[in-house]
This record gives C-alpha cells, structure tokens and sequence, in this order.
C-alpha cells in the first residue's frame, strides 16, 4: 500500500492527545514531512524520524542517524547535538513507539483480521496449527495464505524469514502489518509474548480473536521479570485488546485469568476435561503416532485426526479448532490441515521400525512444557520407560535448572544432562546445578556435555521399549557459546542418524 506521510507537527499532535507528550522543540520544522521511522541509526535515510531507544542508547547513534538524514528525534531527553534539530520528548520511549509506528503506516491492524496467541507454553504450535487451517481455507476460496509472527518464522506476505524474537518491536510489528496489507493478505497469526506485552511492542493492535493457552513460572530473572506477579500480569493484558478471547479453563491461575477475561469484548473457554466449556474435547487416543479426539461446541460436534501425539498437542489444535470457529471458518478446513500438521522444532517424532524406541525431538524448555511433554507420552505408550536428554541456557531463566531437573527427575528413568546455549557460562556448572534436582528425585542421571554425543550414547544404552525425549533444541542448528552462534547437528538429524544405525544392527 502507498503509505501517507505526515508533517513533525502531526506527530506532535498524536502523541500531545494521549499525554505522551513533554515537550517539543520544532525550530520552524513543523511541517517537515515524515518519510521514514527507525531505531537503528545505520537504517536512517533522509526525511527520517529518529527513535532513540535502547537501555544501551548512546549519543554517537543520534549523531550518525544525523549524518545519514535524519529531520528530527523522539527521546525522552534532550541531545546536544550542535544544531537546530527538531526533538519530540516523551515520558516513555517505549511507550511512544507503537503510536509513533502506528500514524507511520496508516493503521495497518485494522486493515487486518489479526489472531494472537498467548501463553507461557503452545503458542508457536497453536500458531502454526491457526496458520495451517487458516491456508485450507484460503487456498480452496483462491486467496493468498494467512501472514504468520513466530518465534520461528516471519511471513508478511513480502518478506519470510527467521524471526529474532517471539513478537517483534513496535515499529518492526507494524512495519509487518503494512506489509501484509500491501500484499493483500487477509490474516495474520501472531505469537504475542509477555515482554512485548509488557514493553508496550503491541499497544496499538486489537486482536479480532485472541487465544490463551496456559500459565506457569518462566522468563523470570533480572532481564526478564522480576517475579511471577509481573509476568502474569504482563501476559492478561492481552485481554483488554481482544474481540473475542478463547481461554483455556484448566489453566494454572485461572480464577485469575478468567476475572480478567471479563476485560475483553467477549470470552470462551475450552477443555478437555470440563463438558461444561464452551469447546470440550474428549475420546482422545493415540494410535500410529496420531491423536484421535472428538469436539462439542454449542454449534457442531465433530471428530478429528492429529498427526502429532499427546494432549497438550489436542489442547492446542482445540484452541485453534475454537478460533476458526468464532472466524466463522467450516471446520471440515481444520479436520483437513490438523490431519497433516507438522510444527518446526516441535514434536519431531521418530520411531525405529521395531517401535522399541521412539523418539520425540522438542523444544520444551520450561517446567509445564516438559511436565506436560512426559506425562502425555507416558498416557499415550504405557510400558514405555522414559529417557531424557536436556540441559539449561546460560544467563537468563535462572530457574530453569530447578524446574527441568526437578520434572526430569521426577517423570523420567534416566536423565542425560547436556549443553543447551550456554552463552558466556560454562557447562559442567549448569549441568552439575541441573544435577542436584534430578539426584534428589533419586533418579540416575550422566552429565555428557556434548548434545549429539549425549543423544547417541542414550540410543546406544536402550535395552527396553523406551520414550526417548531430547528437548530444549528441536530443529535449531546453532548452539549459543560466548557470544558466538556455534554450527552444529539438530537435535533432529541427530535422532534420524541414531535410529538408521539402530534399523541397521536390529532390524
């Protein structure tokens, strides 16, 4: 789409009217046109307004965003920067840049059908299965396939690549959004995470339907939040944004989730354990590696076939299963992509062919991810015993050591411990803190640091029908060491290459 600029001055106005506003010094310059937005000064090209954000943010950036073009900035202080450049002064910088990104690109949200997905777990599956139902239908009406934000991946409909956050910045949102616009789409599927939430990144989307998965402890430190009343808090406000919220009832904390519920313009919830639920999901089954379920809703009741195992997998298909509901999508659209869902990273599944081992491959990493992972595999092949392979990051989520080796120790028969992005700690100390949890719950455990000779040297001591969960890493193909993305195998690949030895001697 052709994007309509405005003058400095029309921005002074926007952010005057919602008290953004401290103080403004325009020299003159008011009606200077905006025909640029950027945070990044090496991005600057001239007519661009100037954000200047970041904990980190330095003077010499303004300078350079001068130097390349820039007509003005937006900061809550003042630069001596040598002449007269026009400056807007906020209160909060990050506050300020999802209605400074939002006047940019015209509003792009409510050009858009928009699904967020929030949750401390599920969200990039849900949001993949949403995306997957939503092509079925897309494709059959001739239409070009729904936009996709990720922790994964980014598609806009012009641009699809790697996402480096799970929900990117304000300005970065929209600039997708206008994207999508232009390109035509009709929907977008967005993860939305609890520090976009909290930073302001998506203050100016409402969302046509809004899915919340779950709560649990997680992305609590210094960095992240400081404790779980902040996080939680960070994840409701979601609700005052959306049209129509899908909630699951069997949530952690839900009196609490289901009293803010009440702050969207209408809430539903779904279950698989409460008839009462508005979406209820029951008969569920695995058989061949699939989940077999039925739903009842107050309009249909119909039967379904999930090409990935476990319940927690059924929970998120029947949150998507509700969304497309209320989007007034037929569901024989969802029977069709469910039957054939695959999700990067998440639940690769791979048996030898005597089924004395399957593999799940997932990127698990917090305590209700990997609980739930265990618990659902363990329903769904009684008599398996249950291997795990896993490990910690370094210098973020500090209680992730306790959780995983706590629900490592607690569900699994034997537990390796192995490098996960360690950053700038060293490994044998994440792994002997991970130890300490998986000891007290009396379960055997080995410290190999090296995760692909952790993944084989567990193949290679499997005796019995075994659930072998190696989690943490899925798809990914760099490990994270001082600083450096380090090359290495998949969690993946490496299973594949592990079971074609095992079909080789065994079969």
């Amino acid at each position: 789409m052709t994007l309509t600029h405005y003058s400095l001055k029309h921005y002074v106005n926007e952010l005057n009217k919602i008290n953004l506003l401290t103080n403004e010094e325009l020299f003159g310059q008011g009606e200077t046109t905006v025909t640029g937005l950027e945070f990044n000064s090496k991005k600057v090209k001239p007519g661009t307004l100037f954000i200047c954000k970041g904990a980190n943010f330095k003077k010499e950036f303004l300078l350079e965003a001068i130097e390349r073009g820039a007509i003005g900035y937006v900061a809550e202080e003042k630069y001596e920067v040598g002449e007269k450049m026009p400056a807007l002064f906020v209160s909060d910088i990050r506050e300020a840049m999802a209605p400074l990104a939002d006047i940019f690109f015209n509003s792009p949200q409510e050009k858009l059908k928009i699904i967020g997905i929030g949750g401390t777990k599920g969200k990039t599956t849900t949001a993949y299965y949403m995306k997957l139902i939503l092509d079925e239908y897309l494709k059959a009406a001739g239409q070009l396939s729904a936009g996709l934000i990720s922790t994964i991946s980014t598609y806009d409909g012009l641009i699809e690549e790697e996402s480096k956050n799970t929900t990117p910045e304000a300005l970065d949102l929209q600039r997708h959004l206008a994207n999508a616009v232009e390109a035509g789409l009709e929907y977008m599927v967005m993860e939305v995470s609890s520090q976009a939430l909290k930073y302001h990144r998506t203050d100016e989307v409402q969302f046509d339907v809004g899915i919340f998965l779950n709560i649990d402890e997680d992305h609590i430190s210094p960095v992240e939040h400081p404790n779980f009343e902040d996080y939680i808090k960070s994840k409701a406000k979601m609700f005052g944004q959306t049209k129509e919220l899908i909630v699951n009832r069997e949530t952690q904390e839900a009196d609490y989730i289901l009293k803010r519920a009440q702050e969207a313009e209408k809430y539903y919830t779904f279950s698989l354990v409460a008839p009462e639920a508005d979406y209820y999901a029951d008969n569920v089954e695995t058989i061949d590696l699939e989940s077999n379920f039925s739903v009842r809703a107050k309009d249909f009741e119909e039967s379904y076939t999930l090409s990935m195992p476990g319940e927690f997998n059924v929970e998120n298909a029947l949150s998507a299963i509700a969304a497309i509901d209320l989007l007034n999508i037929p569901q024989k659209f969802a029977q069709q992509a469910l039957s054939k869902a695959r999700v990067p990273g998440r639940m690769g599944i791979f048996s030898t062919t005597d089924k004395q081992i399957i593999a799940i491959s997932d990127y698990a990493h917090n305590r209700l991810s990997f609980e739930q992972l265990t618990l659902s595999m363990r329903k769904a092949y009684p008599g398996y015993k249950v291997v795990s392979v896993f490990g910690a990051p370094g210098g973020k989520a500090l209680g992730r050591r306790k959780e995983l080796g706590e629900v490592g120790g607690k569900y699994s028969d034997y537990v390796y411990i192995t490098m996960d992005d360690p950053e700038f700690e060293e490994v044998s100390e994440i792994s002997q803190e991970i130890a300490r949890y998986v000891e007290a719950e009396n379960t055997p455990y080995e410290i190999i640091e090296n995760r692909e000779e952790a993944i084989k040297t567990a193949f290679q001591h499997i005796e019995d029908k075994t659930i072998l969960l190696v989690i943490g890493k899925g798809h990914e193909t760099t490990m994270k060491i001082n600083g450096k993305n380090v090359s290495m195998k998949s969690d993946d690949q490496v299973i594949q290459e592990a079971i074609e030895q095992y079909n080789q001697k065994n079969v």
